[in-house]
């Protein structure tokens, strides 16, 4: 039987590499004990030269053979190495993999040794321009390393290399699941095999089927179906209902390896009317996800990789999300599977192409894709051309004839911001920065398409570099950057030509000195690099049912002089509520109603007040109290005080609760408020994080508060016990927070 386990503790690693360090009796000797996911170069938040971490490096692991393991196949896989390795075991080169967002195994086998192994990873994280997405300039930052987990597999000589499991007639009463079973035989004799297939919900078993087959010597494929499902609960949006797949191989009941995955039953296709979930057509509202957090870019672990998800859907209560510009954490997708946030994954690349060998990579790229992430139902399209590329016939003729060989129950899409490009793949996927404040909002499809009639078509980016918005700017540049987003969303969702659009983006992220602005970041986000949101975040948040969540944020700082000629009107409300209640100094002035004539393509408007006597410039100004009324009732207020003062620091932990892993990491959020609990957004005071117990910090323990509030995220030393921290300002200590460590 199988067996598998997390290899990710007890490496030794130096930033630099010599041809010696693979010599199994090498003495490593000042190198550094670390854990992965790991970092090669542990980063400053913003002002840094992205050269600091592009070099070699070296990754080291002793580990013991384990006597079970004669006769058996013994693999090493890596999720990600950051963009070229090498892996040597006992002296030996086993095999290497170009590519820095794939996964691949290495087979142990031929170098194990009784007694003691020292295998060597040799990780050239430079920009090398065989290997997308590099060869020209990147508008983000590819960081260097062992980023996402490592795993040791032991399997039997014939073993199962991987498994589709595709849902079939999921319209009809009775459903139908074909599972392709990829099989490889590394003895030089045919087997005869059983292979049993098994589906069950919940851990019971609903259905299974078994078929005998002769595997030859080499690799091979088979297709087990089960027909007659009935009473099969259908995955989506609102119910991601999960089944698992559980294959085995064997003979005479005896089984030789197993292998696990989960699927949801749906039908997902973007037509030229729109997107359609299970035959019903639905709208996707979604961001652009950069998997990059500050200080250790790409190496988070699967808590925090799985918390994008759910900011994604529940606090920006989005439906979908799009990858850019590459595959992304198998924990971030397992999530978008268990929450029901539809995705669009693509392979790596921005706008360059390079040489045949490059592109030799890219084809690889999109194999290994397919094949980690087939058996994702949020999974509805695969990306298999180089984000805003030129045109390549032959290249593209390529990439698209592999995915759907590989797939061919996903449709494929290519990102581009060409008008009548030339359209290989099944939907025409549409970078339009066209709005800059005007009139203009979207370019008509077929105006972009160039075909006669209207094409499946999706718009995968906008706003983005045409308005970036920190979270401390001024108050009309964050109303205008919500604003922005919300216009694009609204007219996308009245075009019923488009089926999707996807902002740009989700979170600010570093970039390249060629672009951002100046100290390495884009500020192009609804949030920061923190996850903190800015306004446009509460447009997003606001589109929600209020039985939900009722969401009334108020898009102001709510005072006479931070905007141009003095006030806070027009003063937009973002809610789901009904309507919105004001009261100033405590009396009421009206009652106001959300703009559903102007903005009739999302589910909740805003409320937008132009007139309200507030107070006099320089005179006087007053305490405001907004109040959200659902169904007759007051479901949530939002008050500003008319002159906010620092009143605590307070803290905010993701979990209370960690693995003693040495990787498992959560966020902390820390913000000044005033006596009403509001950030002030111009306070940047020093902060100091005080962090004892089975913790550490992953960043700086002293930096500075970045528009009032700030996060730093801890991670467990592999002990078990507890974490205290809390934080320190000049004038300020929060509370101190405790997070149980367990093994």
């Amino acid at each position: 039987m199988r067996e598998t386990f997390v290899f990710n503790q007890g490496w030794e690693y130096t930033p630099e590499w010599k041809d010696e360090f693979i010599a199994p009796d090498f003495q490593a000797d000042g190198f550094e004990r670390v854990t992965i996911p790991h970092a090669n170069k542990e980063l400053p938040y913003n002002y840094f030269n992205e050269k600091d971490y592009q070099f070699i490096s070296c990754y080291r692991k002793v580990f013991n053979y384990d006597p079970s393991w004669n006769g058996k196949k013994v693999f090493v896989d890596f999720d990600a190495v950051m963009a070229y390795a090498e892996v040597y075991l006992n002296g030996e080169l086993l095999g290497s993999h170009k590519g820095g967002y794939t996964p691949f195994s290495i087979d142990l086998t031929p170098a194990l040794t009784e007694g003691e192994n020292v295998l060597v990873v040799k990780v050239d994280s430079t920009e090398r321009p065989d290997i997308p997405p590099f060869g020209y300039v990147i508008d983000y930052l590819c960081y260097g390393g062992i980023y996402r987990d490592v795993y040791l597999r032991v399997v039997d000589p014939v073993y199962i290399q991987n498994v589709f499991a595709k849902p079939k007639k999921v319209l009809e009463q009775e459903k139908e699941l074909e599972t392709t079973v990829y099989i490889s035989n590394t003895t030089d004799k045919a087997q005869t095999l059983d292979i049993t297939v098994k589906l069950l919900w919940e851990g019971s078993l609903v259905a299974e089927g078994t078929e005998t087959v002769t595997a030859e010597s080499g690799k091979s494929q088979f297709d087990v179906v089960i027909s007659g499902l009935k009473d099969i609960l259908l995955w989506d949006i609102d119910n991601p209902n999960l089944y698992n797949v559980e294959v085995t191989i064997g003979e005479e009941g005896s089984v030789r390896d197993s292998f696990k995955t989960r699927i949801g039953f749906r039908e997902a296709v973007v037509k030229a009317d729109g997107f359609y979930l299970n035959g019903e057509k639905v709208m996707l509202r979604g961001l652009n996800r950069h998997q990059s957090f500050p200080y250790v870019g790409y190496a988070m672990p699967a808590r925090v990789q799985r918390k994008d998800a759910d900011i994604l859907k529940y606090e920006l209560c989005l439906n979908a999300v799009r990858t850019s510009h590459y595959p992304q954490s198998p924990h971030f997708l397992d999530r978008c599977d268990e929450i029901g946030l539809m995705v669009f994954e693509e392979i790596p690349g921005w706008q360059h192409i390079g040489d045949e060998e490059w592109k030799q990579v890219s084809y690889e790229d999109v194999r290994e894709m397919i094949e980690r992430d087939w058996n994702h139902p949020s999974i509805f399209l695969w990306g298999v051309r180089i984000n805003e590329s030129q045109d390549d016939h032959e290249f593209y003729k390529e990439t698209n004839r592999i995915a759907r060989e590989l797939d061919p129950t996903r449709q494929t899409g290519g990102v581009r911001y060409l008008e009548g490009s030339d359209f290989l793949e099944d939907v025409y996927t549409m970078n339009d920065f066209i709005h800059s404040g005007g009139e203009r909002i979207l370019r008509d499809p077929k105006f972009v398409t160039r075909t006669e009639d209207y094409v499946p078509y999706m718009v995968t980016e906008f706003n983005g570099h045409m308005y970036p918005t920190k979270r401390f700017d001024q108050e009309e540049r964050l109303v205008e950057h919500a604003m922005r987003h919300l216009r694009v969303q609204n007219a996308a969702a009245l075009d019923p030509h488009i089926s999707a659009a996807f902002g740009w983006c989700a979170f600010d992220y570093n970039t390249h000195y060629d672009f951002g602005s100046g100290d390495r970041i884009c500020y192009h986000g609804v949030m920061d690099m923190f996850r903190i949101p800015k306004m446009a975040a509460h447009f997003y948040g606001s589109q929600v049912d209020p039985k939900v969540k009722p969401v009334l944020e108020p898009a102001t700082l709510w005072t006479l002089g931070e905007r141009g000629g003095a006030g806070v009107l027009p003063l937009v409300i973002f809610t789901n509520c009904d309507s919105v209640k004001v009261k100033l100094h405590g009396k009421e002035v009206g009652e106001f109603y959300p703009a559903k004539e102007k903005y009739q393509g999302v589910p909740y408007p805003p409320v937008v007040i132009r007139e309200l006597k507030t107070g006099i410039w320089g005179v006087q100004w007053y305490d405001a109290e907004f109040i959200g009324i659902v169904d007759g009732e007051e479901v949530t207020v939002k008050k500003f005080a008319a002159a906010p003062v620092p009143t605590k620091l307070e803290i905010e932990a993701d979990d209370t609760t960690l693995i003693a892993d040495g990787s498992d990491a959560t966020r902390v959020v820390f913000k000044v408020v005033d006596q009403v609990g509001n950030i002030l957004p111009y306070l940047n005071e020093v902060i100091e994080f005080e962090i004892e117990g089975s913790g550490t910090l992953i960043g700086p323990k002293v930096t500075g508060l970045i528009g009032g509030c700030i996060a730093t995220w801890v991670r467990t030393t592999g002990e078990e016990g507890t974490i205290k921290i809390k934080g320190v300002t000049t004038r300020f200590e929060s509370e101190t927070i405790e997070i149980e460590v367990k093994k």
